[in-house]
């Protein structure tokens, strides 16, 4: 359920440009954004960094295509938050104890290594950075239409298939429930 509330803007921003156009499209991802960060916090009492990033970054590059009247804007929104969130897990590397992956999935999943936790972060970097160009490829090589399709489907379905690579990684280092040392989750 979670997964059709993150990807909601996305499906109402393809569903109104083919409806409609570029801008009806990116005037109705706008709305869809913020008030997806507006439902989240009434029924979390807080908000997620990601559903803000999103936000922010749809306000200034969807408010920039629509004030100008210049579809360039929208076509850049994926690959900054998929580059963002590369630099984010990068830098993660070298901040704290853990790695940004290991902090979102600690207390649901132990592994067998820090370096496996080290492999998925870089994993999810290369995967980051690879969605953005790909992105930008797609958007100045295409037309539009491809684009928004791309945007949907093919983002979508490369983010579903690196994810089952995840797990087929993570089933090869994690600790089963039954060996993790409750006071030392981490080996």
């Amino acid at each position: 359920m979670k997964l059709l509330f993150d990807f909601l803007p996305i499906l109402l921003f393809f569903i109104a440009y083919k409806v409609y156009d570029i801008y009806v499209a990116t005037a109705v991802i706008i709305v869809a954004s913020t008030v997806q960060v507006f439902l989240f916090w009434l029924k979390y009492h807080r908000i997620e960094k990601m559903h803000v990033v999103t936000l922010v970054l749809v306000l200034l590059l969807g408010g920039a295509t629509l004030y100008f009247h210049n579809a360039t804007f929208i076509y850049w929104k994926p690959t900054i938050v998929n580059w963002a969130f590369a630099i984010v897990f990068l830098g993660s590397q070298f901040i704290g104890q853990k790695n940004m992956l290991q902090r979102m999935l600690d207390g649901q999943v132990v592994l067998t290594s820090q370096i496996a936790w080290k492999h998925l972060n870089f994993a999810w970097v290369a995967f980051f950075v690879g969605m953005g160009a790909i992105n930008i490829y797609v958007a100045f090589n295409f037309d539009e239409n491809t684009w928004v399709n791309f945007k949907l489907f093919g983002m979508m379905g490369l983010t579903i298939l690196f994810i089952i690579a995840q797990s087929v990684y993570l089933a090869r280092h994690i600790v089963p429930d039954d060996k993790v040392d409750t006071k030392n989750p981490q080996p």
